[in-house]
């Protein structure tokens, strides 16, 4: 049926009769079936605009993601929308429906995904771009926009790796960036606004609107022409009325958007057990390869009577037992220790445990700690240095020393916690090997410290190390990304370092992914549109859910390099390992995420100071640095203290 459908076509018959009897025959059955508490099924004919909402990995991963979570209840509380939820199928289920010809289906309704008006795909990584042409293969819609007709859905992406879509441009119809609330809404206009015209122009005319309005992009009202070196010459509009750039959506005043108000309660074991509350949005600390931090910037917080009336609402809905208070880094919010206590008293006594997630070392007290840990058990504390060394750190500009870390831990260690997880990246910008293995001396003078301070054996420090990945409106875009052996070779050392030693060695726990799929997400995080054609040439050859390092193949990915790219002058290092210039036009140029190119080089120039590296004060609490956002965005940080108080709940004291 597709955007064109009339209103007297039937309703698309639920697939759930064919599909229930093949369900015994696949691993986790239950992720398909539906049904959860607060999930909503509309009568199709009630509905003018119909969404299909995929989040592109397993229902375990995609179900308790936030961003679909609340555009799903946004349309849905619409009489005139109707929203449904799609996830990737693991193999053994895509080769069950490819057997029974049964289509891509909603897990609401069991009713084809090609049957609604937009496919809406919200990518939080750039691994899941494979999941998202096994949908649309799975879905009978066709893969390369190019070929679709008015028969077939308006395949919609947002999340933060739309913003380089290019990569994808040729299977999507259209991006947006930043914030969704309000733009799902706006979209929905624009597409119910033509429908009721009866469709004219067709499918080319509804992707024109959209893209006039200055909020959607539309890849294929751009033309893009390259340097013979292989760099990017320019990018166009080649349409009247399209704009030469598109500009990101921020949702100002969140307290007005205070969702998801009914989140839904999954039938499975997922990744998050827990209802999650995002007390602020943005951050400003200004770490230099943090893109989350840059592209939603400014800061806006939700109020403390906000967040409260949110926590109520959702225990109420759901039945969890454990609040999760999320945001980049939410140890930040001005009233956090107000919002602790408050919480803190108001479920004394009950089964309700509040969490943190990674929390700052500069931003943690034990006052915030033992609060969080009123109700419940005393798990392991997170930490992010993010460097092993105090030089690389100011590289990144995260300002914390090792001796703050080593206070922190002391005090956590000293208050009767037992365990520590400290987060690192390794092949951030200039690191030497030796940057990497002040990692170990680091975890060997938390343990020291910990036992000392608790007169203890048995403390314990898990060491996470990721691979740095350079990514888009970020001051390192132009970075180059270290290559795979490298990483692997300085792990390696560092691994055999910390395992040698005798005193502190059995107390660190070490967990690290090899460098390979780093190199790939490399690839498509700052990939152009040739990149599409080495994307699809993985996904013909076998690749799917890059994110599960079972399902990655870095075998797979560098044959569909060299195959698909064959006759281009660029490769796989030439994407990844190869720094860019300032007047080097880059992929995603054109897309605006309110930052200065210029702040972002100087950041950048900043970070690479051959007398040291020079640091960046956080602009919630010092004058502006001139990033660009707000006087660009016409936004402005929202912060408190609000002086609110939140107030006991009759029952729960």
């Amino acid at each position: 049926m597709g955007i064109a459908a009339v209103e007297t076509s039937p309703e698309p018959a639920s697939l759930f009769p064919r599909l229930e009897p093949l369900l015994p025959g696949v691993g986790k059955p239950i992720q398909y079936v539906g049904g959860e508490l607060n999930s909503t099924v509309k009568e199709w004919g009630s509905a003018r605009v119909r969404w299909a909402l995929m989040y592109p990995d397993a229902y375990e991963v995609g179900l308790p993601n936030q961003g679909v979570q609340i555009l799903y209840e946004i349309l849905n509380e619409r009489d005139w929308l109707l929203a449904e939820r799609t996830y990737a199928v693991f193999p053994d289920m895509e080769a069950v429906m490819r057997e029974h010809a049964i289509p891509q289906f909603t897990v609401d309704g069991h009713r084809p995904v090609r049957a609604f008006d937009l496919l809406g795909v919200s990518f939080a990584t750039e691994l899941g771009y494979t999941n998202l042409l096994t949908a649309l293969d799975l879905a009978g819609i066709p893969m390369h926009a190019v070929d679709r007709t008015d028969e077939d859905p308006i395949v919609l992406a947002g999340g933060h790796a739309a913003f380089n879509p290019e990569p994808v441009s040729d299977f999507i119809d259209a991006a947006v960036l930043g914030d969704g609330e309000q733009i799902v809404l706006a979209v929905s206009d624009v597409v119910r606004e033509w429908k009721d015209e009866g469709c004219p122009g067709g499918r080319d005319e509804v992707l024109l609107r959209l893209a006039k309005s200055g909020g959607v992009y539309v890849p294929k009202f751009y033309d893009v022409t390259y340097l013979p070196d292989g760099r990017i010459q320019r990018v166009v509009p080649n349409r009247p009325g399209v704009p030469w750039r598109v500009a990101k959506h921020t949702l100002m005043d969140l307290d007005a958007w205070p969702y998801p108000k009914t989140p839904l309660v999954p039938l499975a074991e997922t990744v998050h057990e827990r209802f999650s509350v995002e007390i602020f949005r943005g951050c400003t600390r200004g770490c230099r390869f943090c893109q989350a931090g840059m592209i939603t910037r400014p800061v806006r917080e939700r109020s403390i009577t906000g967040i409260g009336e949110m926590v109520k609402n959702g225990l109420e809905k759901t039945g969890f037992e454990e609040v999760g208070l999320l945001s980049l880094s939410s140890a930040d919010h001005s009233e956090i220790g107000e919002v602790a206590k408050g919480l803190g008293d108001r479920y004394e006594g009950t089964n309700t445990s509040l969490s943190l997630p990674s929390t700052r070392v500069d931003a943690f007290n034990i006052t915030l700690a033992n609060e969080f840990s009123r109700n419940g058990r005393r798990s392991g504390l997170t930490f992010a240095p993010e460097g092993g060394s105090e030089r690389l750190r100011k590289v990144i500009n995260k300002m914390v020393t090792e001796d703050d870390l080593i206070q922190t831990v002391a005090a956590a260690y000293s208050h009767g916690w037992r365990q520590v997880k400290l987060y690192f990246m390794c092949g951030l910008p200039t690191e030497t090997d030796e940057d990497v293995m002040q990692i170990g001396e680091l975890a060997r003078r938390v343990i020291e410290t910990g036992r000392e301070v608790s007169g203890r054996k048995d403390i314990r420090c898990t060491v996470s190390i990721g691979g740095f990945v350079p990514k888009p409106h970020t001051p390192f875009q132009w970075a180059s990304q270290l290559d795979h052996e490298t990483t692997d070779a300085r792990l390696q050392k560092l691994r055999d370092s910390v395992r040698a030693d005798k005193k502190y060695g059995r107390s660190i726990g070490f967990r690290y992914h090899d460098g390979k799929p780093g190199a790939i997400e490399g690839l498509l995080s700052r990939g152009d549109r040739r990149v599409g054609r080495v994307i699809e040439a993985a996904w013909r050859d076998g690749q799917r859910l890059d994110g599960w390092s079972e399902h990655f193949s870095y075998d797979r990915w560098a044959r569909a390099c060299e195959t698909a790219l064959a006759d281009e002058p660029v490769d796989l290092d030439w994407y990844t390992v190869r720094e860019r210039d300032y007047a080097e036009v880059l992929a995603w140029d054109h897309l605006d995420a309110g930052l200065d190119r210029d702040w972002l080089w100087e950041d950048w120039q900043d970070a690479l100071e051959p007398d040291g590296a020079i640091e960046v004060e956080d602009c919630r609490w010092t004058p502006c640095f001139d990033c660009g956002v707000c006087p660009q965005m016409d936004t402005e940080i929202q912060v408190g203290p609000t002086g609110r108080t939140l107030l006991p709940i009759a029952g729960t004291s």
